[in-house]
């Protein structure tokens, strides 16, 4: 008797974990499947480099779904990993790292991605000698190979204009000429500062940050350590959008850092005698080397309405699970823009308004005109046609519906007129473009020196 009755306890505690642990995958699988569905909202995948998971070596233990900064990028589905939001990943790869079994590995995109790369050597040279690219515009999206790319790049240029002799005093030409202010553009100027270099840094907006200003508020920006020159080892292993920026202008203060704003380029040219002349919308520099730190999203077009200027007007959504209970406006008939409707019109209290200047939608996936129909068939969001906004104000705007102008509540407007990407204005100077195995070298990076020197012929 006393055996039946241990064993029936035993039965009980068993059944006990078993239904908590039944319990609890259950929950995991609705929230992976609500993940999943998020992700179907858009028909953009993994940008850069992303995780691939091995099926056959997934044990489901979760613990890349929880250790992941961007949130649900991965999650657990039939017991196993999978890749759910690939457009939101930017390759911190704490992922691979976590897996206790080794089950994941950093790829990228697809073979597509790299064709519309421009071609690269391990030192971030172009097909231009001298030339160089740093950061997401080289195809790495993540902030701290930016920073590290600026920083080894002006080493391996510090070597080389080093190296010119008397070839390189030539009067009014710098030793590197820096395009961008992002990660890597203010990592480059700061180690040109700190190797003794002398150089110039322009900036196309008023602010640098390039796209981490852009970003949400809030927004998890920087997850590991890194080396940051003129400061030394950042030990912070978590660091906002805000936290970073602030970090940056202390920095720039500090040693002196000056960026001249407001200024985009127009022109590069690499004249007989080898040095750079760069025109730009204010001026004309001339440099030993460049440094194109321009970033991958290009410059947005605007509208040319009144308040556009606003903070509370933007041009790329990252994050639409930052907003909710908000009043929206997206403006625009294309796939970006119906797309981010839609995520947004999915956030908790939001009322989002889609304004296109035609009368039906002409230019966008079959998926999304479907999708579309069925938000606006639910409620969830309305779509005004023949539209065109007219003024952003501070708590409104005004929207001109087939003459006749309307104004709504609002709170944030997302503008998607489409843009003008780098890609053209780097084959316009004479930039290769080329497939690369951009994986490859992330992996490798961390195991070559910081000093890549190659003496210029």
């Amino acid at each position: 008797m006393n055996n039946l009755i241990g064993l029936l306890i035993a039965l009980a505690v068993t059944f006990l974990f078993v239904r908590r642990y039944l319990k609890k995958q259950a929950a995991q699988e609705t929230l992976a499947r609500e993940a999943a569905q998020k992700g179907s909202l858009r028909s953009d995948g993994p940008q850069s480099q992303h995780p691939h998971i091995d099926t056959t070596n997934c044990i489901g233990c979760a613990t890349c779904t929880m250790v992941c900064p961007e949130g649900d990028v991965l999650a657990m589905l039939g017991g196993q990993a999978v890749l759910v939001n690939g457009y939101k990943c930017i390759g911190h790869s704490l992922c691979a790292e976590a897996c206790p079994v080794g089950a994941i590995t950093m790829v990228m995109a697809s073979p597509s991605m790299s064709a519309d790369l421009p071609y690269l050597t391990p030192e971030y040279e172009t097909s231009i000698q001298n030339m160089f690219i740093v950061g997401e515009l080289g195809g790495m999206a993540l902030i701290k190979h930016a920073i590290n790319q600026g920083r080894d790049c002006v080493d391996n240029i510090s070597n080389r204009v080093k190296a010119m002799g008397a070839a390189r005093s030539v009067p009014d030409v710098c030793d590197v000429l820096v395009v961008g202010a992002g990660p890597g553009g203010v990592s480059a100027s700061l180690r040109a500062i700190e190797n003794k270099l002398s150089y110039a840094t322009l900036e196309q907006d008023e602010e640098i940050g390039g796209t981490v200003a852009k970003y949400p508020r809030q927004k998890l920006v920087m997850t590991s350590p890194v080396n940051f020159p003129m400061y030394g080892k950042f030990n912070k292993l978590q660091l906002s959008k805000e936290e970073l920026l602030a970090f940056w202008e202390k920095v720039r203060q500090r040693t002196d850092f000056k960026v001249r704003m407001g200024e985009k380029v127009e022109e590069i040219k690499k004249e007989p005698d080898g040095i750079f002349t760069v025109v730009t919308s204010k001026g004309q520099y001339r440099s030993h080397t460049v440094i194109l730190a321009l970033g991958k999203a290009g410059t947005p077009l605007k509208l040319g309405v009144k308040g556009e200027d606003l903070p509370k007007v933007m041009y790329r959504l990252l994050e639409a699970d930052h907003y909710i209970n908000k009043k929206i406006l997206i403006v625009g008939g294309g796939d970006s823009a119906v797309e981010a409707a839609m995520g947004l019109a999915s956030q908790v209290g939001n009322k989002v308004t889609l304004s296109y200047r035609k009368d039906s939608f002409s230019r966008i996936k079959e998926r999304n005109k479907h999708r579309v129909e069925e938000f606006r068939r639910t409620g969830k969001m309305s779509v005004v046609f023949n539209s065109n906004p007219v003024e952003f104000k501070p708590d409104s705007v005004l929207l001109d519906v087939q003459g006749k102008v309307e104004e709504i509540p609002n709170d944030f407007v997302w503008i998607f007129a489409g843009g003008v990407p780098p890609t053209a204005f780097l084959k316009k100077i004479g930039i290769e473009f080329g497939t690369r195995d951009v994986t490859t070298e992330a992996s490798n990076e961390a195991k070559q020196p910081s000093n890549r020197a190659q003496l210029a012929s």
